[in-house]
């Protein structure tokens, strides 16, 4: 199965006994749809949770705002809750992870220019030209 969405919160590594790891995250997939009888577009997100266990260092890439392809299958998460009632949810195991867009940093952000220039930024007057 393949999905593809945003990231909506940086990926966190939990350590598991036998020195296991696992990298959970979130992402979000946008859809849009028209009811019947109507012109109205109507667009949901779906928050859908996922966890990696191939390697944790991909921990580092995986940021919120991130585009990612995903590769698994569906599973179930059954637990009978305090109140006495069973409850469940849905994991996406994640077998493999396509970057399409990387988050964007505090780095990419534009720099404004003064006009002037530093000594490193300064043209060599040795130019051959």
């Amino acid at each position: 199965m393949e999905i593809t969405g945003r990231i909506v919160k940086d990926a966190s590594v939990f350590k598991l006994k036998e020195n296991r790891e696992v990298v959970n995250f979130t992402i979000a997939v946008n859809d849009s749809y028209k009811p019947k009888d109507s012109t109205e577009l109507k667009k949901i997100v779906t928050y859908i949770n996922c966890s990696y266990w191939v390697s944790s260092k991909s921990a580092q890439w995986l940021k919120k705002g991130a585009l990612v392809e995903l590769f698994g299958r569906i599973g179930m998460n059954v637990y009978i809750g305090n109140d006495g009632q069973a409850h469940g949810s849905l994991t996406f195991h994640t077998s493999h992870i396509k970057i399409l867009a990387f988050a964007k940093s505090e780095q990419d952000t534009p720099q404004v220019n003064t006009g002037t220039k530093t000594n490193s930024e300064k043209e060599p007057d040795d130019l051959p030209f």
